[in-house]
């Protein structure tokens, strides 16, 4: 990737876009440290990572953003949630299908529209729910009104909230069109990486305590092995990363002759590439956000902090900890796997597009039979895809169980996401760099 960036950095038009992403990058920043008025920022960053559950994802997610109630504490969920709304129901309302198919241009303009309004109503639910979290908690201590009326303080957070996240959505978007690319996913990579110096921090404090004896309920305590068992997992899953996302299972494909004149057409053989992978890391986000469902709700109800209540006795069995909570995770992650990659990809479309085009897949008739064919592979990729990601989400948390580390739990979704879209970067400017080179390879 270095070399890649290297080598683009030499070409002027590049260079710009380069430059260009890099100031957005530093926009986003500012705004992930700029607070939101009327918070009170250091109680409410102690209080959300003692809680856990959903908030920590979130907070993975979203960098110290949110954490700390900043302008951007939203950042691009509300868009990456809106998307995926908007794209299953493309799958169940005809209007919307039609708009995106046979729509052309102007159909995807009217589906990014619809896209970005639907964006804004989710970010003011998820500012209305932050802001109602903030109030809440501890009596409301986190909030430091003055004199202003708490209705007009509400108003305040909520339309921060929610026009931090539509400029989020706004700067991915100039990103994608004026930068590298891929501006969404660029903006959630640098969210996430905003976090590895207070990780590195955090793993030296560690390390210090134990060496120097330091202990206490509140004292993090980390052995030196422990720190070399994170250092190893975490390159052994960046290997198995980079592996599994640029693996395809290939499906040959032959087409059939055909003569039309004096000339004769087709008979070329050509392939079917379906990704090992390709349903991302979207079924560890869902999966997570259902499993971690119960603790979050226990995070409102004061009696679940009552040891020895009802409540509390539940929330330990979905404790990120424990073996049922692993076991669900584990069954969620392949369920999700499964229904997203059978909205992604429809055998039977793709075998009467062979049929049309006079395609056919060697050892099996057009039709039903291709289609049985395609998806029978698709269901044994997609399970060993879903294995592969389920042992990315757990392995973390496993390890952090062995060296007392609960932060680890979501270190696998946030390795999957920085991991893919430097690849996902770096191809897509190799292939920009490989356009204005072109003449090279017709001399």
């Amino acid at each position: 990737m270095i070399e890649t960036i290297r080598n683009a950095w030499k070409i002027p038009e590049l260079r710009k876009k380069i430059l260009f992403t890099v100031f957005a990058l530093l926009i986003f920043r500012l705004g992930s440290v700029v607070p939101v008025p009327f918070i009170n920022s250091d109680l409410l960053g102690s209080t959300l990572n003692s809680m856990g559950g959903i908030f920590a994802l979130l907070g993975a997610m979203n960098g110290t953003a949110f954490s700390m109630a900043a302008v951007f504490a939203l950042g691009v969920q509300p868009y990456i949630n809106s998307s995926i709304i908007i794209q299953l129901l493309t799958v169940a309302i005809p209007a919307l299908e039609r708009l995106q198919k046979d729509g052309g241009e102007e159909g995807r303009k009217k589906i990014a529209a619809i896209t970005r309004y639907t964006t804004v109503a989710i970010a003011l639910i998820q500012g209305f729910g932050y802001y109602t979290l903030i109030r809440t908690t501890n009596s409301g201590a986190l909030l430091d009104t003055g004199s202003i009326p708490g209705v007009w303080a509400a108003i305040v957070i909520v339309l921060c909230f929610t026009a931090g996240s539509a400029f989020v959505m706004w700067l991915g978007e100039q990103i994608t069109e004026f930068g590298i690319g891929n501006g969404i996913s660029i903006i959630l990579f640098a969210g996430i990486l905003s976090r590895v110096p207070s990780m590195i921090l955090t793993l030296y404090t560690g390390i210090s305590n134990n060496i120097n004896g330091v202990t206490g309920d509140n004292v993090f305590n980390l052995p030196w092995w422990g720190a070399i068992l994170i250092v190893i997992g975490m390159l052994a899953i960046v290997v198995l990363i980079v592996f599994i996302t640029n693996a395809e299972r290939r499906i040959p494909v032959q087409y059939a002759k055909r003569v039309v004149g004096r000339k004769m057409y087709g008979g070329q053989s050509s392939h079917i590439p379906m990704k090992v992978n390709m349903s991302g890391v979207m079924p560890i986000i869902f999966a997570q956000a259902i499993a971690s469902l119960p603790a979050t709700i226990g995070a409102f109800v004061p009696s679940a902090q009552v040891e020895g209540s009802g409540w509390n006795t539940f929330l330990k069995i979905f404790d990120t900890g424990s073996i049922f909570y692993i076991v669900v995770y584990f069954l969620l992650i392949l369920g999700f796997s499964y229904f997203y990659a059978t909205m992604q990809f429809n055998p039977v479309e793709v075998a009467n597009n062979l049929k049309k085009n006079g395609g056919f897949i060697p050892g099996f008739r057009p039709g039903k039979p291709t289609a049985d064919f395609i998806h029978k592979v698709l269901n044994k990729i997609t399970l060993f895809g879903a294995i592969y990601l389920a042992i990315i989400a757990i392995a973390p948390i496993i390890t952090g169980n062995i060296i007392g580390v609960s932060s680890l739990a979501i270190g696998g979704t946030s390795i999957i996401i920085v991991v893919g879209v430097a690849l996902e970067t770096t191809k897509a400017m190799e292939a920009q760099m490989l356009m204005r080179h072109y003449k090279g390879f017709l001399e």
